[in-house]
């Protein structure tokens, strides 16, 4: 009897973030290494990344990265204040959750700053998102998951959301950062609960975060698909070329955030990745496929 084939989201996070990042990840695509990207609109580069992917007539999938922590939002910065700083950017991701936790960030804010973001994606898109997800995983958390939620409610069809939960197997056979994946994944798994109760489409396990150091072994990716359980899995990545305009940014000179891409890029490519998608029984597929998927069997429930 033939095993079903599992099925592999490989998404390739920050589409927009800056030009060689968009070049880097156009260029997975092409070669097959990424079925999909998500885009951050609120980035100064996010419209010439649009324009990039139409000029070379890319059929890689793009989505939306919903952005708080990071640039400056898509509104003014006095319509959203509780969200930025003295000088109307976004606050990083520590003080963000700090102000969210202690109440200091208003849900009409955010709402509106998510609303606007959405609607900047469909006027450079032409279309609805159909992959979504958080950057640095902020739809996680309660005040940002229900204004999403309650912002895409009723797009049609209902956009694949990414679901922050990682299996056991993974987490105690692949190092780095446990502790913080185990935070990441408890709280993930809550807001997954959420999200599949409002019916947004999602995989059951998602693979890939870690910090700097472990990007540096030619089988960072390799191990994950190994190790894997599940019949719908997400792996993210941040591959880029160098991109100094992360610096800053999403990068300091002395964090290793900015060589990690760079890492992450040649280990989508290293020769054993595919041949391990295919030898763990992945099926390499789009948020839009799973996405269709789920809607189908709506329809035949109904």
């Amino acid at each position: 009897m033939n095993r079903q084939p599992r099925r592999l989201l490989v998404t390739a996070d920050d589409f927009g973030i800056g030009p060689e990042t968009t070049r880097g990840i156009l260029e997975l695509g092409a070669m097959g290494a990424i079925t999909s990207t998500v885009m951050l609109v609120n980035s100064p580069y996010a419209e010439e990344a649009v324009a990039q992917w139409k000029r070379t007539h890319s059929t890689l999938e793009i989505g939306w990265h919903p952005c708080l922590t990071m640039d400056r939002p898509v509104l003014s910065a006095e319509q959203v204040p509780s969200l930025v700083d003295v000088q109307g950017k976004f606050y990083s991701l520590g003080k963000f959750l700090f102000r969210l936790m202690r109440g200091y960030v208003r849900d009409t804010e955010l709402y509106a700053e998510l609303s606007a973001q959405y609607r900047r994606y469909v006027d450079l898109m032409g279309t609805v998102p159909l992959n979504v997800n958080g950057h640095h995983h902020v739809h996680i958390f309660g005040p940002v998951r229900r204004a999403l939620l309650e912002l895409m409610q009723h797009q049609y069809p209902l956009p694949y959301l990414r679901r922050v939960q990682e299996p056991w197997r993974t987490l105690w056979s692949v190092p780095g950062i446990r502790l913080k994946r185990c935070l990441l994944s408890s709280m993930g798994s809550r807001s997954a609960f959420e999200q599949a109760k409002a019916e947004y489409p999602g995989a059951e396990w998602l693979l890939g975060i870690t910090d700097p150091p472990y990007f540096e072994a030619n089988d960072f990716f390799i191990r994950w698909l190994n190790k894997a359980p599940g019949a719908v899995v997400e792996l993210m990545c941040h591959p880029v070329h160098d991109d100094v305009t992360l610096l800053g940014r999403d990068a300091t000179p002395a964090n290793g955030q900015r060589e990690r891409r760079v890492h992450e890029w040649y280990r989508l490519l290293s020769p054993g990745f595919l041949e391990a998608v295919r030898a763990n029984g992945f099926e390499m597929a789009r948020a839009g496929e799973l996405v269709q998927v789920d809607h189908s069997r709506e329809q035949r429930a109904a």
